[in-house]
C-alpha cells in the first residue's frame, strides 16, 4: 500500500493528489456498517447543538429582558423554566419519534406519510433553513465568546467565523465517524466545564465566599418609559421565545437514527434522553449563576449599560465568560470555560453538517432537490450536502458580518415548525395505529405515546406561535420568506422530475418496441488519418440503410487535396462535400441533417464524430474543439443519434496508467457509495458515447 501511494503521489494529476490529501482514502461500500456509531461518538455529534445552547440561551433571555430595565431581569427565573418545560416536553415526543420512525426521515418523513405532501415539504423547507442558522448562529456565537476572552482578535471575527465553517466541513468530508472522534473531547469537556463550574460555585456559596461579575454594580438605562401591565407581559414571553433557542438541535437526532448502531431505535432514544437531561442541568446551572452573580447586559439597540460613575458601557462581554470570572476569576479555569464554550458553540455547527446531508439525501431521493445530493462520497459521506450548507452558511454569515444579535432574530422559527407539524403527524399516527391494534397492552402504549405527542402538539404550537408574534418583525420574516421560497424551489424541481420521468416513460404499446424503419449515418470527415478511418469501419460495422462520409468546404484546396487523397486511398464510399462560403463548419452540417431528417421524417440519422482522446489538460486546448457547439446542437434534434469514435493518442495511454480506478471516467457514484460504469436509471446519463469515452475529462470532438 505505501509503494502505491508513493506512485500515486509522483504520477496522479494535482486535483486527485490534493483531493486524497482533503478527503482521504475512499471508502468501500459495503464497509459503511463500520462507519456507524456508538452512543459515546452519536452524543458529541448529534446533541452538540443541542447542549451548546446553553453558550447563549441565557443570554438571549437576559437581552431581551433588559429592554424593561434593572426590574424586568428578575422575571429570567420564569423565562428558564418554560424553557426548562418545552425542553422535557420535546424530548419526551421525539423518543416516541425514533421509535416509530427509524429511517431517517425524522420530521419530514412523519409530516409526510401522516398530514401529506406539502407538510413534509414545509418541514423539509423550515429544517433546511434552521440548519444553515444553526451553522451560521452556532459559529458566530462561539467566535464572540472567544474574543471575549481575547480582544486583540475581535477586529477578526468574521475572518475567524469562515474559517472556522470551512474547518468543519472539511472534517466532516473525511466522513462520519472521523468527524465524532475529533468533536467527542471538545463536546465532553464543555459539558464537564459547565457543570463543574457550578459545583466550584457551590462550594464557594457554601463556604460564605462572594462571587460577583464584573458587570454586577452596572445600572441599565432603558430608552423608553419601564413595561407594565400587557406589555410586561409581552416581553416576558418574548424572552421565552428567545431562550427557546435552547431546543434547537433536538431534531438531529430523529433525523439520524440510520447512523446509529443496532439496536437502532433504543439507542437514539436513549441518546435522546441524555442530551436532553444534560442539556437542560446545564442551562439551569448558568441560568442560576447569572443571577446569583448578578451579570448585566444589554443590546445597544435597546438600551445602555452604565458603570457606578454614570460612564456608558462599550463594549459586553458574553453572559459565560462573566460567570466564568465571577466564579474563578481570571485564572485558568476561566480561559478553560471560555475556550471550550466557544469550541462547543463552533463544533454545535457540527450536528447541522451531519443533519442536513441526511436530509437532503431524502429530499433528493424523493426527486424534490437535485440528485447529485443523493450520492454518497468517497468517505460515505453526503458530500455534496456538506459543500452546499458551508456556502449557504458562509454566505449568511458574510452577509450579517457574523453578528449574533442579528441572526438569532432569523433563528428558532423554523424549527418550531418542523416541531409542531412532527408532533401533530405523531397524533395522526397513533390515532391510526390504534384503530386496527387490539392488543390491550400495546394500545396503552399506544395511548400514553399518543398522550405525549399531542402535549408536544400543544406545547410546541403555543411556542411557534409567540415566536411569531414575537420575533417576525424583529427579523424572522426573513426565515419565513427563506422557507416559502425553499418550498416553492423544491416543488418546481418536483415537477421538473415528474415532466421528464412521463416522457421517458414506455408504454406496453408494440410500437414502442419496434425499430426505426430506417437508419441513416453520416461520417464527419476533415481529413484522411486513422481516426477517420476507424469511424468509418464503425459505422459500416453496424449495418445501416444509408452511410454519407461528409466534409465541409471551407477551403478549396484543402476540399481539392482531401478528395484527391480520398480517390488515392480507393475508399469505397463517396465523400459528399457540403460547400461554407462563409467559412463556418456547424451550420452545414446542421443543415445537411435537417434535410436528412426532412426527406424523412420517422428514419434515425446518426452522427459519427472521430475524437482524440488527449492525455494533458494543454492537449485539449489544441485538439477537439470544433464539435463542441456541432455536438450541442446535434442533441437538441429529435432522432438524431450523437456517437464519438475515439482514438487514443499515446499521451491518453500513460494519462489511464495513472488514474487511480476510482477516479477514471465513467465511475459515477451510485447513492451507496460503490462506483461503477453505467447508465443512470432516468436517462440522464452521456448516452452518445456508444464505443468508448475520453479519459479523465477529456472532451470529445472532431479530430483535426
Amino acid at each position: 500500500m505505501p509503494s502505491r501511494a508513493r506512485t500515486l503521489s509522483h504520477v496522479a494529476s494535482a486535483g486527485s493528489i490534493l483531493k486524497r490529501l482533503i478527503v482521504g482514502r475512499p471508502f468501500r461500500s459495503d464497509t459503511l456498517g463500520e462507519t456507524l456509531l456508538p452512543k459515546k461518538l452519536a452524543l458529541p455529534i448529534f446533541a452538540s447543538d443541542a447542549m451548546s445552547s446553553v453558550g447563549y440561551a441565557t443570554q438571549e433571555i437576559m437581552l431581551v429582558l433588559a429592554i424593561g430595565g434593572m426590574a424586568a431581569i428578575h422575571f429570567t427565573w420564569w423565562a428558564a423554566l418554560g424553557v426548562c418545560l418545552v425542553m422535557a416536553v420535546v424530548v419526551a415526543s421525539y423518543r416516541q419519534n425514533v421509535r416509530a420512525y427509524p429511517s431517517g426521515g425524522g420530521d419530514y418523513e412523519v409530516a409526510s406519510v401522516n398530514i401529506g405532501k406539502d407538510a413534509g415539504l414545509t418541514v423539509a423547507s423550515a429544517l433546511a433553513v434552521d440548519y444553515v442558522l444553526t451553522v451560521a448562529v452556532s459559529i458566530s456565537s462561539g467566535v464572540a465568546t472567544f474574543t471575549s476572552a481575547v480582544p486583540a482578535l475581535r477586529p477578526y471575527t468574521l475572518e475567524i467565523a469562515l474559517g472556522c465553517i470551512l474547518l468543519i466541513a472539511f472534517v466532516n468530508l473525511r466522513g462520519v465517524r472521523e468527524s465524532g472522534r475529533v468533536f467527542a473531547i471538545p463536546v465532553y469537556g464543555f459539558v464537564l466545564s459547565i457543570l463543574g463550574m457550578g459545583l466550584w460555585a457551590l462550594f464557594r456559596y457554601l463556604t460564605g465566599d462572594t462571587m460577583l461579575a464584573a458587570t454586577a454594580g452596572y445600572h441599565i438605562v432603558d430608552h423608553g418609559p419601564p413595561p407594565s401591565g400587557f406589555l410586561l407581559f409581552f416581553l416576558v414571553l418574548r424572552a421565552f421565545a428567545s431562550g427557546c433557542t435552547a431546543l434547537t438541535g433536538t431534531e438531529a437526532i430523529a433525523n439520524g437514527v440510520p447512523a446509529f448502531r443496532k439496536p437502532k431505535s433504543k439507542n437514539a432514544a436513549t441518546t435522546l434522553l441524555l442530551m436532553g437531561s444534560i442539556a437542560v442541568l446545564m442551562f439551569v446551572t448558568l441560568t442560576v449563576l447569572a443571577l446569583l452573580t448578578k451579570v448585566r447586559i444589554v443590546d445597544p439597540a435597546d438600551g445602555s449599560l452604565v458603570d457606578a460613575a454614570g460612564k456608558q458601557v462599550g463594549y459586553q462581554e458574553t453572559v459565560v465568560a462573566q460567570v466564568a470570572s465571577a466564579v474563578f476569576g481570571h485564572s485558568i479555569g476561566f480561559y478553560l470555560v471560555t475556550f471550550l464554550t466557544m469550541a462547543i458553540l463552533v463544533l454545535a455547527a457540527n450536528t447541522a453538517f451531519n443533519g442536513f446531508p441526511v436530509l437532503a439525501s431524502i429530499l433528493a431521493q424523493d426527486r424534490y432537490l437535485p440528485r447529485q445530493l443523493h450520492t454518497r462520497g468517497d468517505r460515505l459521506a453526503y458530500s455534496n450536502g456538506i459543500l452546499l450548507l458551508a456556502g449557504a452558511a458562509v454566505l449568511l454569515v458574510w452577509v450579517f458580518d457574523a453578528d449574533v444579535t442579528k441572526l438569532i432574530q432569523l433563528y428558532i422559527v423554523g424549527v418550531f415548525v418542523s416541531f409542531t407539524l412532527s408532533q401533530f403527524g405523531m397524533v395522526r399516527h397513533w390515532t391510526r395505529h390504534l384503530k386496527a391494534e387490539r392488543g390491550a397492552a400495546e394500545r396503552a402504549r399506544m395511548q400514553r405515546s399518543r398522550v405525549i405527542n399531542s402535549l408536544g402538539f400543544v406545547m410546541t404550537g403555543t411556542v411557534l406561535v409567540v415566536v411569531i408574534i414575537t420575533k417576525f418583525t424583529h427579523g424572522a420574516w426573513i426565515a419565513a420568506v427563506a422557507m416559502v421560497a425553499l418550498f416553492l424551489t423544491m416543488k418546481a424541481i418536483h415537477r421538473h422530475y415528474a415532466k421528464v420521468s412521463a416522457e421517458l416513460e414506455v408504454e406496453p404499446s408494440p410500437g414502442n418496441r419496434m425499430l426505426p424503419s430506417r437508419v441513416h449515418s453520416i461520417v464527419l470527415v476533415s481529413r484522411l488519418h486513422k481516426p477517420t478511418l476507424r469511424a468509418l469501419a464503425f459505422a459500416r460495422a453496424t449495418r445501416p440503410d444509408t452511410l454519407t462520409a461528409l466534409t465541409v468546404n471551407v477551403d478549396d484546396s484543402d476540399t481539392r487535396s482531401l478528395q484527391e487523397e480520398w480517390d488515392r486511398f480507393d475508399i469505397p464510399l463517396a465523400l459528399t462535400v457540403v460547400d461554407s462560403p462563409f467559412r463556418e463548419i456547424t451550420k452545414p452540417i446542421l443543415d445537411y441533417v435537417k434535410r436528412v431528417r426532412l426527406d424523412s421524417p420517422r428514419d434515425l440519422v446518426m452522427v459519427f464524430i472521430p475524437e482524440y482522446v488527449v492525455g494533458h489538460w494543454w492537449e485539449q486546448l489544441l485538439h477537439n474543439q470544433s464539435a463542441l457547439r456541432l455536438k450541442a446542437r446535434l442533441l437538441f434534434m429529435p432522432n438524431v443519434m450523437v456517437t464519438n469514435v475515439p482514438w487514443q493518442l499515446e499521451s491518453s495511454q500513460d494519462r489511464l496508467n495513472d488514474v487511480p480506478l476510482w477516479d477514471r471516467a465513467g465511475g459515477v457514484r451510485h447513492p451507496d457509495g460503490s462506483a461503477a460504469r453505467h447508465l443512470e436509471s432516468d436517462g440522464l446519463s452521456n448516452s452518445e458515447n456508444v464505443s468508448g469515452t475520453a479519459r479523465d475529462g477529456d472532451r470529445p470532438g472532431p479530430a483535426q
